[in-house]
């Protein structure tokens, strides 16, 4: 069975920046009458940017032109790699300087979370549009003080929420808020992986501003708010963390937690570094959906259960994947002037309710949240 999206509703020009979802749905964006690309500086060659990197390839209307790091033979050899000149070469103490490099319209923040706000500040004030990754911040106050300074300084910023961009996710939200499910009841979202080396930086209260909440647990929060469309009104949560373990000195290892929403769809919710975890369900009056694996980088997988038949959706062909698909979104945002539809707001928003998880399971008790 084929997904009913259409390919002109997932796919922008072509090339995977994905318009606005649901009713509320903006036009397909053109790219510029130049055909110049956008060009992106990126900040941090970590693991994650071993994924990006290849995708600007893919891309119509982004490119790398920068990039930023604290290894000078690093950014070299991605340099030579991705065909980087050498004067869009910095480190983490000339960054600034950025503001000087016509090339660079939009700067992606793929640093450890504790290093969001900073960045995300320096790229505003050099005048350059900013991708930042997940979670936004380490506290609700930073993601404020970053939406604001963007703002201040006329910029966009998108937060780095792949699965909007993934088409089964996207097949997934369209299937709920349509009503194929019917009215929907239950939602359960379990995403987690054993982690390993204990000095790695997701480990490091300072750099992660907490455990797997703050890293892996963001796509199960994600997954209860963007299946059902609705925010949550309050949070019940408890951790589960055995501080003997060397890796959990710092950081908490599992939470589990429970969302409740104006309809009343309940959510029951796995954030854990203990176990491997990748799916999400959705239980209505009328059926049920199920993904595993939910929000991989490939290969996710979508069952759809009406009446007494079981059925297995099958994706489109993309031109392009997520990755391609949330670059290019950026880029046109910044040329036509829309709202990306995973702006600074939206990762406000996880991270208000991620204090409130905290505060629940510190407390023990449930947590109204505000409207």
């Amino acid at each position: 069975m084929t997904f009913r999206s259409s390919r002109r509703e997932l796919l922008v020009s072509g090339a995977g920046a994905v318009a606005a979802l649901g009713a509320g749905a903006g036009p397909v964006f053109a790219g510029q009458a130049d055909g110049r690309k956008l060009g992106y500086a990126i900040v941090g060659l970590g693991m994650y940017a071993d994924v990006i990197l290849p995708r600007f390839a893919e891309c119509r209307h982004s490119r790398v032109t920068a990039l930023v790091s604290g290894s000078r033979e690093k950014a070299l050899r991605y340099a030579a790699q991705y065909g980087v000149p050498e004067s869009g070469l910095y480190s983490y103490e000339t960054f600034d300087t950025i503001r000087d490099n016509p090339e660079v319209d939009i700067v992606y923040v793929i640093l450890p979370n504790g290093m969001h706000h900073e960045y995300t500040l320096r790229a505003a004030a050099a005048g350059k549009h900013v991708m930042c990754e997940k979670p936004m911040a380490n506290t609700a106050a930073e993601a404020e003080e970053m939406i604001a300074a963007c703002r201040a300084a006329g910029r966009k910023l998108m937060i780095g929420y792949r699965s909007h961009f993934e088409p089964a996710n996207r097949e997934a939200m369209r299937i709920v808020r349509e009503g194929e499910l019917g009215r929907p009841r239950i939602v359960t979202a379990e995403t987690g992986f054993n982690i390993g080396d204990p000095t790695q930086w997701r480990l490091n209260r300072a750099l992660a501003g907490g455990g797997s909440m703050m890293d892996i647990g963001i796509y199960s929060l994600q997954a209860a708010r963007y299946l059902t469309g609705e925010e949550p009104v309050s949070v019940s949560a408890v951790e589960s963390t055995d501080r003997s373990d060397v890796r959990f000195r710092e950081v908490e290892d599992t939470i589990n937690f429970q969302l409740t929403f104006p309809s009343g769809v309940v959510a029951n919710c796995v954030s854990t570094y203990g176990s491997n975890h990748n799916r999400y369900r959705v239980v209505g009056t009328d059926g049920w959906l199920d993904a595993e694996p939910a929000t991989a980088y490939n290969g996710n997988r979508l069952r759809l259960r009406r009446g007494r038949e079981t059925v297995e959706l099958t994706p489109p062909a993309l031109a392009v994947n997520q990755f391609s698909g949330q670059l290019d979104h950026l880029s046109q945002c910044v040329m036509t002037g829309a709202e990306p539809i995973v702006a600074g707001e939206e990762g406000l928003k996880d991270m208000r309710i991620i204090e409130a998880i905290y505060r629940s399971a510190r407390e023990g008790r449930a947590v109204t949240l505000q409207a």
